[in-house]
Parts: C-alpha cells; structure tokens; sequence
C-alpha cells in the first residue's frame, strides 16, 4: 500500500497571479515565517498580537508554569469586540458592508460595520437592562439570522459567557448544556424555516428549559418583525420579545475591559461517554489566532473580497470564521439562513452569483451532495467571481476534491483543506494559498506556530500514526468547563502527557504533507491490518456511481472485527446494487488489499445525518448490531434510519 490513503500523488501549484498577490507569496515565504514562528514563539505571537486593539498591554506572551493548563498574554486587556467592530469604524470604514444577509424564503439584509456596532450596542444594553453582566453565562439558540451574530458579540461586549447551541438541537441536548453551564438566559427566535417548513424555535426552548431552574429570563427575536410571529407559548415574568425590551435603548455600550485568560465562550462537543464536553475559550489567545488564520488561511482581501463560510454559528466554524476571525478582519460576508437545496438545488450558487462571492468556505459532505445533485445546477450560474475555496469538518476524498477544483474552481482557484478541531480553535493544518501546492485531500502543512508530528505510541515520528501537536497555540482550549481530569485524560494522556493528542490518525508522505486518516477510534483493526474507515470512504467515492460512503466495524468471530459499508448512490446512476457491489469489492481489493473487503455493503438513498451534515456512525453501529437506537431527534430526517434497518436486515 502506498505512503498516502488513497495513492494520491497530484500536485497543484498555486497560480502564478494568485501567489504576486497573496499575503505569502512562496514557499520560501512560508517556510521562513513558520520556522521563525518556531523558533521564538512569544517574540512571533507578540508582534502579530500588537496588530490588534488592547485596552492593556501583557506582561508575558506564554504562561507555561501550569502546563497542560497554559496561558496566553497574562495581564493583557481587550475587548474582542473592539477589534471585531470599532477598530474598523475608527479607520475609516464603517460604511463597509459587515454582513450580506439572505433568508431561507428570500428575505434579505444589508448591515455595514456601523449598523453592526450600533445593533451589537443596543442588543448589549437590552440584556444588562435585564439584569445580565459580566461572567453570566448565556445561551444562545438562534437560526442563521444577523441577530445570531449580534447577539454573540453583544455577550462579548458585556463580558458576559457565550454558549452557543446550534438550533437543530433537541430540548433536551438544550436542557443538558444549560444546567452544565448554569446559564441565567437564553436568547432565541420565535422561529425559522428548514427547506420551507417553519421550525418553532421558542417551543423548543420552552421545552428545554422547563427543569432548569438556573434560567432567570428568555429574550426572543422575532423571526418577521412585520408579520404575526411564529406560533409560540409564553411566560411572563420570564419571557421578552426583544424588540421591546429593546425599546429606547442606547446605541452606545462601552466595550467591558476583559483579561486576556478571562473566559469568552463555551462551546459543547460530544465525547466518547455520551456526555457533551464544554470546552472553554478565553479572549486574547483566541483572538489574536482566530485574526491570523482568517486572514492567512483565506489570504483575505478586506476591500474586495465577499466571504461566505456555510457552517452555522452553533459550531466552533462559526464561531472562528463567521463571527470573530474575519470581522476582525474587517471583511465583507454572507450569512444565509436555511437549506442548500432549497427552494432549488442550485440555491448556494444562486447565492454566489448573487454577491458574487471571492472566497467560499464548506464542507465535503456538501460537496458529495452537490455531486449527486448534478452539474447542471452549478453550470447555469457565473461562479467567475469566485478566487479561492475552502473546505471543513472532515477529510475530503480526492475525487470531490477533483470535482470542486473544476467544477466550482474553474481549475484556477486554491482550495485551502483545514483541519481542526472545536478543541483548537483555529487552523492547526491547512495549506497557505500563494505559498503551499494542494494534493487532493490533504491538509498539507502545519499553520505558522503550530508544531505538528506523526508519532507512534512510544512518541517516536513515524509515516503512519497518530497526530500529535507538540506546542501550545493561542487558540488552544483552556479546560473541559467543571472537569480539569477530564480535560487532561482526554488530550493529555499520551506521551507522558507532553504533547496535545486531537486524538487523530495521520500520514506523512513523501513531500512531508499530513494526511488525516479519521479518528483513532475509527480505525478498525481486521485480522491484526489497523485500518482507518475513511480510508475505505474514499475508495468507494472513487466509484462513479458513488456520492458518499460511512463505514464501519463490527464484531466479526474470525476476524476479530469485520467491515460494513453504507454507501449513498448518486440520482441517475447507472447500474444494480449486485453490479455496484462487485465493481467496489474489486476497487478494495485493489486499493487496498482483500483483507479489507466489507462483509455487507449496503445501498441506501440517505445516511442518519445531523442537521449540520454530519454522519451519525454510532446510530450506523446500532443498526448493524442490532441495538437499541436511542435519540434520534438531532437527525436530519430520522425516518433514513428505519429505511436503513430495513436494507441491512434485508
């Protein structure tokens, strides 16, 4: 078998057009600003720190002396805020548009950085008039609308906690976050709208919160400020429309001075005992990485360029490169609120075309999605404004990779494929567009301050093994919230507890790029053969009749574990199940090898997804095992699982 997952040894250069103009221009520009970044860590993060707007200078850049607990710019003060709003007005450029909004049904809106500032001001006021301040922890349950953001920034205005919840959440996945956090509020809309169907958002909330005694009041958007809102119950005492709460409220709100290791947000992942993690971020570190990789990873153009990430707010995408890095880039961006397949499947290059979007940030599920959809939705639409594209939240296969460079690409824009994590924060393994040459499907290089390895249990470097990050970056989580032993068990277990463990497979080829091989706890182990599902993933997306695969390890009495694969077919495919079955046996075969072969490879028209677009493997796992499913309320479509019980049992 080859050095890289999928034999992959395609190598684009960036264009020579695109590297005169990029902020690294070259490969030696890169390797000479990572290595210096290296070398002297405090004296690198200083100066890109002294970028920014601090109310209060640090005394020191790093804190080592709690390690794994570290620290970033103790003693400094800012406001994230600042840097995220007022720098851009008192520069000059507050009538630069913030935020190109556009509502699932067709509504839209036009927000300039001073409309922001004034919003974000306003929407502070009204919640220290309720009684919130700072080190109160709030939640926040809202769609894609601008008050998502404004409200995020008017929690960090105020100083008080952030937690977001993603709005496809369940009531109770609400209830669980808001008692770990001990929230006073929750922020949220009467509704919205999912591939036209109206989702009663307050309702939801009701539900969620009506055992946590810890929430004191529920301020609400709404969704249609001119029309009759969305159907909704009410408490009074606890409840506000916030637009009247909001009535006679100054537009001017002091930014609250901020340490740097004071806490900005808290922000829940799932975690192998079922129980959500809060992770916990703090101001100046996240700050000043979430400013640097915006403006690096997206070689962001401030005066030219229209941004548009399509991950939600509810996640640590948003969170990085909706909110906080690009705003404080002072860019221009889109936010759109609902499904990408409606009312057409051509509604994101609607979009594109529309605000004649530069720079696109999504993920590969997607991207698998669009490929199914068919071409002739992207085709009749100018995409020529767009100069470079970005991927997220999981390895892409090479052959969607292959299909974004040309289809949506036109061949001649970089693809930036990041790895990280809700942990990191920001970009820990991207490609620098302008410096770094792109193979589809790796994440290449480590960003600038980041010290990433592939080590062996022992921690020795190897090809193949586990990702390690061997110093600590600005953006690095500061703890699981009420649970230091976990936050060390989890991410400090191995290596003698020296290095950060993401808890990531990774191959380094021959060019030292990293590829990521999915979770360790991913990797099935056949007959004594270690192998990472995704690497099967995208072998059996190499087929042309395939959109997206999942696969997965279950108990097999000779084997120790076998493989199963749940394989996506794409509209209009040509072929039979029997014909696909033994064309993909054929493909492992020779990809791999025959040991890798699937005992079952089931064909289906859906996978159990998350409204988000991710795979629920667990639930793939229950099914194939024959277990009791549990919640299912997060799914997208949670009748897919039914169907799906059916087809393997079948």
């Amino acid at each position: 078998m080859s050095d890289t997952p999928v034999a992959e040894n395609r190598l684009f250069e960036p264009t020579a057009d695109f590297a005169s103009k990029a902020h690294v221009p070259s490969l030696e520009a890169y390797k000479e600003l990572h290595a210096r970044s290296l070398a002297d860590p405090e004296k690198f993060w200083g100066e890109i720190a002294s970028e920014l707007t601090w109310l209060k200078p640090w005394d020191k850049v790093l804190d080592e002396s709690e390690a794994p607990f570290y620290k970033w710019f103790t003693g400094g003060q800012t406001n994230i805020t600042l840097n995220c709003i007022d720098r851009h007005i008192q520069a000059g450029n507050g009538d630069r548009v913030a935020i190109y909004w556009e509502g699932e049904p067709g509504d839209s809106k036009v927000l300039t950085y001073q409309d922001v500032h004034d919003e974000v001001c306003r929407f502070a006021n009204t919640l220290k008039k309720l009684g919130l301040d700072k080190g109160d922890s709030i939640a926040i349950y809202l769609p894609m609308i601008p008050e998502l953001a404004i409200a995020t920034l008017a929690c960090a205005r105020i100083g008080a906690v952030h937690s977001v919840i993603f709005a496809g959440f369940s009531a109770e996945s609400i209830k669980d976050r808001v008692l770990d956090a001990s929230s006073k509020a929750v922020i949220t809309a009467d509704g919205t709208y999912r591939r036209g169907k109206e989702l009663l958002l307050k309702n939801i909330v009701d539900e969620g919160v009506a055992d946590c005694p810890c929430i004191e009041k529920v301020l609400v958007v709404q969704r249609h400020p001119e029309k009759e809102p969305f159907a909704h119950d009410w408490k009074e005492g606890r409840d506000f429309w916030y637009h009247e709460a909001a009535e006679g409220v100054d537009s001017v709100c002091e930014a609250e001075p901020m340490d740097a290791e004071d806490m900005l947000f808290l922000l829940y992942t799932s975690g192998s005992t079922g129980k959500p993690k809060g992770i916990m971020h703090t101001t100046g570190g996240y700050m000043v990485y979430t400013y640097l990789t915006s403006k690096l990873t997206f070689d962001l153009k401030p005066e030219s360029d229209v941004y548009w990430c399509t991950a939600d707010v509810g996640w640590i995408t948003g969170h990085s490169y909706i909110v906080y890095g690009p705003m404080q880039n002072g860019v221009t961006q889109v936010m759109y609120e609902g499904a990408p397949n409606w009312p057409g499947e051509d509604r994101f290059w609607e979009i594109v075309e529309k605000y004649k979007v530069t720079i696109f940030y999504t993920a590969p599920t997607a991207i698998r999605a669009f490929m199914k959809w068919g071409d002739q939705h992207v085709t009749k639409h100018d995409l020529s404004s767009l100069r470079l594209l970005g991927t997220v939240g999981e390895p892409i296969n090479p052959e969607a990779w292959m299909w974004y460079h040309k289809l949506i690409g036109s061949e001649k824009c970089p693809i930036v494929d990041t790895w990280w994590q809700t942990e990191t924060g920001g970009h820990m393994l991207t490609p620098i567009p302008g410096a770094i040459a792109t193979k589809p499907g790796s994440a290449t290089v480590p960003f600038p301050g980041i010290d990433a390895a592939v080590l062996d249990e022992e921690g020795n470097e190897c090809e193949r093994g586990i990702l390690a990050i061997r110093k600590p970056w600005p953006s690095m989580l500061r703890g699981i919230y009420g649970d230091p032993e976990r936050y060390k068990s989890t991410y400090w277990c191995k290596w003698g507890g020296k290095y950060y463990f993401p808890g990531d497979g990774a191959i380094k080829d021959e060019h030292d790029y990293f590829w990521i091989t999915g979770r360790v706890d991913d990797v099935v182990n056949v007959s004594g053969h270690r192998i990472g599902t995704a690497e099967l993933e995208s072998v059996f997306v190499e087929h042309p009749s395939v959109a997206e695969s999942a696969v997965i390890g279950v108990p097999h009495e000779i084997k120790g574990q076998g493989l199963v694969a749940f394989v996506i077919t794409r509209t209009g495919a040509e072929g039979d199940e029997d014909t696909w079955r033994k064309e993909l046996t054929a493909m492992v075969d020779k990809k791999i090898g025959k040991f890798a072969r699937p005992e079952k490879i089931v064909f289906s028209n859906d996978l159990p997804k998350t409204r988000s677009g991710k795979i629920m493997r667990r639930l793939l796992r229950d099914i194939a095992e024959d277990r009791p499913l549990g919640n299912v309320t997060t799914l997208a479509d949670p009748s897919v699982v039914d169907s799906l019980k059916a087809k393997y049992k079948g």
